[in-house]
């Protein structure tokens, strides 16, 4: 249709990892294991499914567009006034505000090729030029993302640690970095993997420095396994956030998805299990990865990525741990083709991983 704009019709859209119940119907397998999508594989805290399950009789009613609770307890834990606090239907959803809040007509975007593939949908459906940096050694090159800097630049987008690597920039890098920022461009810094990578001493928490153009983003859907109810949340200065209220969807998040986020951020122990079982998860798998002489790329998240020499070994893999019951991620959509993704399970889902594995390697 020529209704539809170019850049729209030459988009590629987001294609989600493979759902358990689709593999169920296409094949004769019993028990499926997704460890695709980087999901809390122990589910969410059972503080936040009991409140959800109190609020379905108040439906009829729309959300707290203010998200006002929540907001309120967030700004107190980041020690911030609540005019620094937006919600939204995850990340993505703040991010999408954000791009159609500050681009003029001649703005332009840096990113880095490979990584977090919803915000390069999000970039190209903007119709806006985007610099896309190549990464290095699979990891953020912010040296060559200052060089990219021009007086359009509007928004830079980083994503720590990133995603389908699982690298991190550290704090040396990023300081530096942001000395080579100009004051009128905005930085994205997507911390969605925050809580995997809170724990290492030369990781840069954004919300240590206060930068007025910086706008931290974090969820809730990988720690603290509300993945279901898309519910992320910003922090930035006052002003930045007072324009992205006016642009957000006035009834985003859900009433379900405020509660039971302002309960999970009141169970720190479910999320402290959380992260030592995803560390101890990794360190099973690097083991084993080791022992079979395959590459990875080490991760500060609740992933690891392998790398095979080619897209035809990586494409074997993902087929026969597919074909064995385990779903995987290809990152062929994320241009790096030779590369496969696997998101921690649980313990017992990490052994079986590890059986199959035994085989695909004998």
């Amino acid at each position: 249709m020529r209704l539809v704009p170019k850049y729209i019709k030459n988009l590629s859209p987001y294609v989600p990892g493979k759902r358990i119940e689709d593999i169920k119907i296409n094949s004769n397998l019993g028990k499926i294991i997704k460890l695709s999508s980087n999901e809390n594989p122990y589910g969410p805290s059972k503080k936040a499914i009991k409140i959800i399950n109190t609020c379905f009789k108040n439906l009829h009613r729309y959300p707290d567009s203010s998200g006002f609770l929540l907001r309120k307890k967030i700004s107190k834990i980041y020690k911030v006034n609540i005019d620094n606090v937006i919600l939204g239907n995850g990340s993505e959803g703040i991010m999408s505000a954000i791009i159609r809040t500050f681009l003029n007509e001649t703005d332009e975007m840096i990113s880095s090729e490979n990584s977090f593939i919803g915000f390069r949908v999000l970039a190209n459906a903007s119709g806006k030029k985007i610099n896309w940096v190549k990464a290095k050694n699979y990891k953020y090159n912010l040296h060559a993302i200052s060089d990219k800097i021009n007086e359009n630049t509007k928004i830079i987008y980083l994503a720590n640690p990133d995603n389908p690597t699982g690298t991190y920039f550290n704090k040396l890098n990023f300081e530096k970095f942001m000395n080579n920022v100009p004051e009128r461009t905005l930085v994205i810094l997507d911390e969605a993997y925050f809580e995997f990578a809170s724990h290492l001493k030369d990781y840069p928490d954004s919300m240590s420095y206060r930068f007025d153009n910086v706008i931290t983003l974090r969820t809730f859907s990988k720690g603290y396994g509300l993945a279901g109810l898309r519910i992320g949340y910003g922090l930035a200065h006052r002003e930045l956030i007072s324009n992205l209220m006016k642009v957000k969807l006035p009834f985003e998040p859900s009433t379900p998805a405020q509660l039971a986020a302002l309960e999970a951020l009141n169970d720190s122990e479910h999320l402290r299990k959380t992260i030592k079982f995803n560390i101890i998860g990794i360190d099973m798998l690097i083991k084993q990865f080791d022992l079979l002489g395959l590459s990875y790329i080490d991760t500060s998240a609740n992933f690891i990525t392998l790398i095979f020499d080619n897209y035809k070994k990586a494409s074997y893999f993902t087929s026969f741990m597919l074909e064995n019951g385990i779903i995987l991620r290809s990152l062929k959509g994320f241009g790096l083709d030779n590369c496969v993704r696997i998101s921690i399970g649980t313990i017992n889902e990490i052994k079986i991983f590890i059986k199959i594995l035994k085989k695909y390697e004998s």
